[in-house]
C-alpha cells in the first residue's frame, strides 16, 4: 500500500508539475499578449488625443472673432427684417429686463449662439453614443467629423447671418465626436489607466482652448479686405484642420469595438423619449443591461455632473462681465487671463495623464468639486469694493488659480468614474448620455447666471453660485462607488 501511495504521489507531483508548467506558460502568453497589445492601445489613445486637438483648434478659433463677426452682420443686416435683426431684438429685450449695459450686447448675443450649440449637442450625444455601441465607434466618429467639416465649409461662405447660423447648427449636431472619443479611450483602457486617458482628453481641451483663440485673434488682427469680412480665411483654416482630422481617423485610428461586443439596437417612441427627456437621461434609461448598483451610481453621478456644470458654466460665462466691468480689462488682458488658466490646467493634466489611477480619479474629482465653491467665493470677494484681507485684484487671481486647479480634473475624472460603472457593451450610450446632460447644463446655465448677474450684482451671483456648488461637492464625497 505504501508503494501504491508513493507511486500515486509521484504521479500527482508529475501532474502538478505539468499543470504548473501550463499555468506558467499561460502567464507568459498572457504577459506577451499584454506587451503586444499595450503599445497599440497607447497609440490609439495618442491618436485620439491628436484628433481631439485638431477638432478643438478648429472649434475655438472662432471665439475671439465673434465680436467682429457680429459687428459685420449688424452692419449688413441690422436694419433689415432678417434672422439677425430678430435675434438682436430678443437680446435687446433681455438687456432691458436685466439692466445689462449696451456694450455687452455682443457678449450676450454670442452666449445665445453658444447656448444653441450646446442644446444641439444635448439632442444628439446620447443617440450617437447608442448608435456607436451598435454599429461601431469609427463610422459614427467619421460621420460627426464630416458634419463638422461641412459646418466650417459653410462658414467660409457665410456672407449672410442665416448661413452662419446654419453652419453653427450643423456643427452643434455633429459635436458628438467628443463623447465618441471618450468611448474609444474606454474601449482600449482598463480601470487602472482609464483616468489617465481621460486626463489626456482634458489636456487636449486645455491646449485647444489656449492655441485656438490665439490663432483666431491673429487672423482677426491680420485680416484684410481681400478676404471675406465674415471670417473666410480662419474658416478655411478650420476646414483644413477638419479635413486632416478625417484623414487621420480614416487611415490611422482602428475600430475599437469588436462586432461580438455590439448589442442590437431597437428604436421605439418610448425609446426616443429616453434620448431627449432630461429626466430619463438623468436616470440613464437609454442604457441597456445596467445592474441595480450601476444604475444607482450613474443616476447620482449624472445628477452631480448636471448641477455642477449648470452652476459652473453660468459663473464661468459671467467672468468676462466682471473683469471688463469691474477691473476694466481689455480683450487682450482677458485673453492673457484665460491663457494663464489654460497653462495651469495643461501642466496639471499632463502630469495626471501619466500618474492618475482609478482611485486617484475619484479623489481628484472630489477635491476638484470641493475647490470650485472656494474659487467662486474668492471671485465674489473680488466683486466687493473693499474686501477684507486682500485687494479685489488679489482675490480675483486667488479665485482664478483655484478655478484652474478644480477645472483641470472635475469633468475628466467624473467621466472616468461613469465609464468604470458602465457595461462594456453600453459605454457609448453612458458617455453620450453624460455628455448630453453636460450640454444641457451649458445651454441653460449662462442664461440663468447672466440674468442673476445683471439683476442682483456680481457679488450676490458668485456667492449664490458658490453655495449651490457645495451640493454636488458633498454628494460626490458621499457617493459610494
Amino acid at each position: 500500500m505504501e508503494e501504491v501511495h508513493t507511486n500515486g504521489d509521484l504521479r500527482k507531483r508529475k501532474y502538478d508539475a505539468h499543470d504548473a508548467n501550463d499555468i506558467s506558460s499561460l502567464k507568459k502568453e498572457t504577459k506577451s499578449e499584454v506587451t503586444e497589445y499595450q503599445p497599440s492601445n497607447n497609440k490609439t489613445i495618442g491618436l485620439i488625443f491628436v484628433s481631439l486637438l485638431l477638432d478643438l483648434l478648429a472649434f475655438t478659433m472662432i471665439l475671439p472673432l465673434l465680436p467682429s463677426l457680429l459687428d459685420y452682420y449688424d452692419k449688413e443686416e441690422g436694419h433689415k427684417a432678417t434672422l439677425y435683426s430678430s435675434l438682436l431684438n430678443a437680446v435687446q429685450r433681455f438687456q432691458k429686463i436685466t439692466g445689462a449695459p449696451e456694450r455687452f450686447a455682443s457678449v450676450l448675443f454670442g452666449g445665445a449662439l453658444g447656448s444653441l450649440y450646446s442644446f444641439l449637442q444635448f439632442l444628439t450625444s446620447p443617440i450617437v453614443g447608442s448608435l456607436s455601441d451598435a454599429y461601431g465607434r469609427k463610422p459614427l466618429l467619421l460621420l460627426c467629423l464630416i458634419g463638422i467639416a461641412l459646418s466650417h465649409g459653410l462658414w467660409s461662405y457665410a456672407s449672410s447671418f442665416s448661413l452662419f447660423v446654419l453652419a453653427r447648427f450643423i456643427g452643434g449636431l455633429s459635436k458628438a465626436n467628443v463623447s465618441l472619443s471618450m468611448a474609444i479611450v474606454t474601449d482600449v483602457s482598463n480601470d487602472k489607466n482609464r483616468a489617465r486617458g481621460m486626463a489626456l482628453i482634458g489636456l487636449a481641451f486645455s491646449i485647444g482652448f489656449i492655441v485656438g483663440p490665439l490663432a483666431g485673434a491673429w487672423f482677426a488682427k491680420n485680416n484684410d479686405n481681400s478676404w471675406g469680412m465674415w471670417g473666410e480665411r480662419p474658416a478655411l483654416y478650420a476646414l483644413s484642420l477638419s479635413v486632416a482630422n478625417i484623414l487621420l481617423v480614416t487611415f490611422c485610428i482602428p475600430e475599437t469595438l469588436s462586432k461580438d461586443k455590439r448589442p442590437s439596437l431597437s428604436l421605439s417612441l418610448s425609446k426616443c423619449l429616453d434620448y431627449v427627456s432630461p429626466w430619463h437621461l438623468m436616470r440613464f434609461r437609454a442604457v441597456k443591461n445596467l445592474t441595480a448598483k450601476q444604475s444607482k451610481v450613474l443616476y447620482k453621478l449624472g445628477l452631480i455632473y448636471f448641477i455642477y456644470l449648470f452652476t459652473y458654466s453660468g459663473l464661468e460665462f459671467t467672468l468676462t462681465f466682471l473683469t471688463h466691468h469691474t477691473f476694466k480689462y481689455t480683450a487682450m488682458q482677458q485673453g492673457k487671463m484665460f491663457l494663464v488658466i489654460g497653462v495651469i490646467m495643461s501642466v496639471l493634466q499632463g502630469g495626471a495623464s501619466r500618474r492618475l489611477g482609478a482611485r486617484g480619479a475619484v479623489r481628484a474629482a472630489q477635491l476638484a468639486l470641493v475647490l470650485t465653491p472656494l474659487s467662486f467665493l474668492c471671485v465674489a470677494q473680488a466683486a466687493v469694493p473693499r474686501p477684507a484681507l486682500m485687494s479685489p485684484l488679489a482675490w480675483l487671481w486667488a479665485g482664478l488659480v483655484l478655478f484652474a486647479l478644480s477645472t483641470a480634473f472635475a469633468v475628466s475624472c467624473m467621466t472616468s468614474m461613469a465609464a468604470s460603472h458602465s457595461p462594456e457593451d453600453s459605454r457609448g450610450a453612458v458617455l453620450g448620455t453624460l455628455r448630453s446632460l453636460g450640454a444641457l447644463a451649458r445651454a441653460a446655465g449662462p442664461l440663468i447666471a447672466s440674468t442673476v448677474y445683471w439683476c442682483s450684482g456680481a457679488a450676490v451671483t458668485y456667492t449664490i453660485g458658490a453655495v449651490i456648488l457645495i451640493i454636488p461637492a458633498v454628494m460626490l464625497c458621499r457617493l459610494k462607488t
